[in-house]
């Protein structure tokens, strides 16, 4: 599976507190439990649709990863009266 890095801005206190998480449970460092908390979020609670095609999935990457850079951002319920 391909990986991209991405930098990750936390407050210190969050930050200080995620070190101590992975000292007392056992994660190698920060990203794997970044990682780890982010698969559990989108596919343990099945807010994420697994069945997805590999263009599906590379075309929601693109919608993402535009409208992070322009900033247009839309609450949810437009998100959902928009594709009906």
């Amino acid at each position: 599976m391909e990986t991209k890095q991405i930098n990750l801005k936390i407050q210190k206190n969050l930050l200080k507190a995620a070190q101590s998480y992975v000292e007392n449970f056992g994660y190698r460092n920060i990203q794997d439990l970044a990682t780890e908390s982010m698969r559990e979020k989108i596919f343990d609670k099945n807010q994420f649709d697994e069945t997805f095609t590999r263009e599906e999935i590379e075309l929601i990457d693109i919608i993402i990863s535009k409208t992070l850079k322009n900033k247009e951002f839309i609450s949810e319920k437009e998100l959902f009266k928009s594709l009906k």
